[in-house]
């Protein structure tokens, strides 16, 4: 009669489910618990992980769009209600903190003026530091 050996429970585990080979958390290094490819304790360490990862090329993005929508603001500044165009000089938009490098994009007309918008309002550079500005119409 041959006799079975029987094995406790927990020498029964392969091994890569063992504490031995258990994977850390990438962000706070605690041990993680669950499927064998998880890579984080919890969603926030998760999230705190891709932020990082982001983050720099986030804030570039955000810092253009602040730019932009600064200089749209200012450009709003000088229209009444009711008009599409108004004149104002270089020395204004800048005063008012305009950044000149930032544009969404140009529209260049038949005659071969090339207006600068920041969304739905633009300029035209004229002649002695003189800008006009235009409403783009809506369609």
């Amino acid at each position: 009669m041959k006799k079975l050996l029987y094995l406790p429970f927990w020498k029964s585990i392969p091994n890569s489910m063992t504490a031995a080979n258990q994977s850390t958390c990438l962000t706070c290094h605690k041990p993680v618990k669950g499927r064998t490819d998880k890579k984080f304790c919890d969603d926030y360490c998760r999230n705190s992980f891709n932020n990082q990862l982001k983050s720099a090329t986030n804030n570039l993005v955000r810092n253009i769009n602040n730019a932009l929508g600064k200089n749209r603001r200012i450009l709003e500044s000088f229209f009444n209600k009711e008009e599409a165009i108004a004149k104002t000089t270089k020395n204004k938009l800048l005063e008012k903190g305009f950044l000149f490098k930032y544009f969404t994009h140009t529209y260049t007309n038949k005659k071969g003026n090339m207006y600068f918008f920041c969304y739905d309002l633009g300029y035209l550079p004229l002649e002695n530091d003189w800008y006009l500005l235009v409403k783009r119409k809506k369609e």
